[in-house]
């Protein structure tokens, strides 16, 4: 079969950027502050990906656990605009911490509201000059070589063609840079499933005067970050299609459902539940370097920022630049958990803080490219640092 259906070439633009994610929107902003005209593409309609329709709403540490601050920048402002108007349980010297001196107690990580931040999220990117349109699945980037003239998308409107000086994908899948032909990996996944849900017992708490976020609690089925509580003799899973994307939400769902079926119906409720699968690792290009998580202490001479281990307290790291594309295709960027990181440096970078530094990496180095007229691999990385800094992105190790 083929498609002869007419396409519709909308308004060309400097940068679009695939995915509404933290990378996403980090990216989108990015590139926005740089004067690029930029237009972020995403299939929900709301922003935020799994922070907020996936209801992992617990912002991880933007520390080394050790009381000393690793990432900055928009990752820092995204933090701040989660709890700005909703719930959070961050440690007192986090909140306070233009007034506490590092080393600070705690961890710089919080649990927040995904709908606020949701709603946020939308004044946030468009106050920056960003241009969105949700309900529209990119489907395919128009090439010519490795050069991505654009990218068509599906939406309501039929066939839609969005032309594009530079790309940046960040849907979280790769499915940009898969379709594009930038060699990829495949990523294994333990079965989890969370949702949120309250309890007659929560609710008494928060009406005695409890903070929000003990109101609004995770409910966890299937396994933990270390594949306990997998089922047993169930192999990874993998995500290739949407018949693997239906196998595990239909699977998860029915091992939450299995728990709360035995409870008394009128003592707590499912208050929301994910609207996206929640995968760790679906697919990541493999680019010029890549993170493997070895790194530890290790200064690169094109490091994008610092980051810390959310899965432990101590290890520091700089993620390099060369993470972010792939020399052969000189207008495409990765941000968020597609780029090239593998084995443990997946875990490290897979997060909302590092996936926002990666977005405002990607972003600010579009906007360069679109500038100055050259690819990914030609950006002056001292110009692209000396903007990250100027913006708050820490490059400490």
């Amino acid at each position: 079969m083929e498609d002869t259906r007419p396409i519709q070439t909308r308004e060309a633009y400097d940068v679009v950027v695939v995915g509404g994610g933290a990378a996403g929107v980090a990216a989108a902003v990015a590139a926005a502050r740089q004067g690029a005209g930029v237009l972020l593409l995403e299939k929900a309609v709301a922003l935020g990906g799994l922070a907020t329709l996936g209801l992992i709403s617990w912002y991880e540490p933007l520390c080394d656990g050790k009381g000393t601050q690793m990432v900055g920048g928009i990752a820092e402002e995204l933090l701040r605009l989660a709890v700005r108007y909703g719930f959070d349980d961050l440690p007192g010297d986090w909140r306070e911490k233009d007034r506490v001196p590092e080393p600070r107690e705690g961890r710089y990580a919080t649990h927040f509201s995904p709908t606020l931040t949701a709603m946020a999220l939308d004044e946030y990117t468009q106050s920056q000059g960003v241009r969105l349109r949700f309900d529209t699945a990119a489907v395919f980037p128009v090439m010519e070589g490795g050069v991505c003239r654009g990218v068509l998308c599906e939406s309501l409107g039929g066939r839609e063609f969005f032309p594009a000086k530079a790309v940046i994908d960040a849907t979280g899948t790769a499915c940009v840079m898969a379709a594009a032909g930038v060699p990829t990996r495949l990523g294994e996944n333990f079965l989890t499933y969370v949702a949120h849900y309250t309890s007659r017992e929560l609710a008494g708490e928060f009406a005695g005067g409890g903070a929000g976020a003990k109101f609004r609690k995770w409910r966890w089925a299937g396994s933990s970050l270390s594949g306990k509580g997998h089922p047993q003799g169930m192999p990874p899973l993998v995500c290739r299609d949407s018949g693997d994307v239906t196998d595990f939400v239909l699977r998860g769902r029915a091992l939450l459902f299995e728990q709360l079926r035995e409870e008394n119906r009128e003592d707590r409720d499912v208050t929301m539940l994910p609207m996206m699968p929640q995968y760790r690792t679906i697919r990541h290009i493999v680019g010029e370097y890549e993170f493997l998580g070895t790194e530890e202490g290790a200064a690169f001479e094109d490091a994008v920022g610092s980051m810390g281990d959310f899965r432990r307290r101590g290890p520091r790291f700089q993620l390099p630049y060369r993470t972010l594309y792939h020399r052969d295709f000189p207008n495409l960027f990765a941000a968020g958990r597609i780029i090239s990181a593998h084995g443990d440096g997946w875990e490290i970078t897979r997060v909302i803080p590092v996936a926002a530094l990666s977005g405002q990496a990607a972003g600010t180095a579009a906007a360069l490219c679109v500038r100055g007229g050259c690819a990914a691999h030609q950006v002056p990385v001292a110009r692209l640092q000396e903007i990250l800094r100027r913006s708050g992105v820490l490059f400490r190790i």
